[in-house]
């Protein structure tokens, strides 16, 4: 069975696809693709390189003829393995680029076997569409917003409230100079693609949990309607003991390398005295971590953190599991008041 469906059905049914299949190259689905999504390929980066330049230099039929032969090679090798891992009349959903032959070839012959096959109409390029109109009318306008020094357990909290958005963990990037220390970011695409579906799990009606963020975080950017919404939320102020915030960071910073570490204190150095910067480098080199973390928390963390206009509520997050309780007591209350208004 094959059939076409178009994007708010596609998306309706992916839960329940037994396996989501990009067939664009690996170049294309490494640089952004439908979460979930593996990449069996239809043409590898060089074969979709090739028949593009025989599509505009020599002809449309040759180019035809060459990819048809490169996919029938690649189907080959894909459907054995698709073969051991999923059984025939397994669900199948498959996008390419935008719907055309490298989705459709691989399609028949799965369908033909005997899986349950459905494909997106318009392909990938119409699901960004779809991400991007979503984020531009966003129907989510009710976000507890968690703000507070660095360290003092936010993400933490996040992680743990079930209506949470973990933008930190989205952008794999922690929002500051040392925060790619996380490792390689993804993409702006990628971003907004995780992003989406996040958002689109959560009731629009219901509050989410949320930090409060500089609008780029590394090198990915929070899209302007959720950025601004986020920050006409109800706002949270979150405080910690200092020896708990230096405990946290220095959970992060124990793999830190020293390429890293100098590159990091080379972005901070207009913001931070040059003898404070001095002591910080001469405690790294000592390999007193513990030092380094405080001082980067008091002297500079605390001095660059921008203090909010105004704070709704006050949290004390000394032990967890009681400002969890108050957290989520707060989302039964608000969540009330907004029900009671309409």
């Amino acid at each position: 069975m094959l059939k076409d469906l178009e994007i708010e059905a596609f998306i309706a049914q992916k839960s329940s696809f037994d396996l989501l299949i990009d067939a664009r190259s690996p170049k294309e689905f490494n640089e952004s693709h439908i979460p979930s999504a593996s990449n069996y390929y239809a043409l590898n980066d060089a074969e979709h390189h090739e028949v593009g330049t025989v599509y505009k230099q020599v002809s449309h039929n040759d180019a035809k003829l060459l990819g048809a032969h490169y996919i029938c090679l690649n189907a080959a090798r894909h459907l054995m393995e698709i073969g051991r891992a999923y059984k025939i009349g397994s669900k199948i959903g498959i996008y390419c680029a935008k719907g055309g032959l490298r989705s459709s070839s691989l399609a028949i012959i799965l369908s033909h076997i005997g899986y349950q096959v459905f494909r997106l109409q318009g392909g990938y390029k119409r699901y960004r569409y779809h991400v991007l109109n979503y984020l531009e009318h966003l129907p989510h306008n009710r976000f507890i917003v968690l703000g507070g020094n660095t360290g003092c357990g936010k993400s933490e909290l996040l992680q743990k409230l079930s209506s949470s958005l973990d933008l930190e963990s989205l952008a794999n990037h922690l929002g500051s100079s040392f925060g790619s220390i996380k490792g390689i970011q993804p993409s702006q695409k990628s971003f907004e693609n995780h992003l989406y579906e996040r958002l689109r799990a959560l009731p629009p009606e219901s509050y989410i949990f949320v930090e409060a963020e500089s609008k780029k975080m590394g090198r990915c950017t929070i899209p302007s309607l959720l950025y601004q919404r986020i920050h006409q939320g109800f706002r949270v102020e979150v405080f910690a003991p200092l020896e708990q915030r230096i405990q946290r960071i220095l959970n992060d910073y124990q793999t830190m390398s020293p390429e890293f570490f100098y590159h990091a204190m080379y972005k901070i150095t207009p913001y931070i005295q040059k003898n404070i910067k001095e002591a910080i480098l001469e405690a790294y080199e000592h390999h007193d971590l513990e030092k380094v973390v405080a001082m980067l928390l008091v002297e500079y963390y605390d001095r660059v953190y921008k203090k909010p206009q105004h704070n709704d509520m006050s949290l004390e997050n000394n032990e967890e599991k009681s400002a969890l309780e108050t957290l989520k007591s707060l989302h039964v209350k608000l969540s009330s008041l907004s029900d009671s208004k309409m």
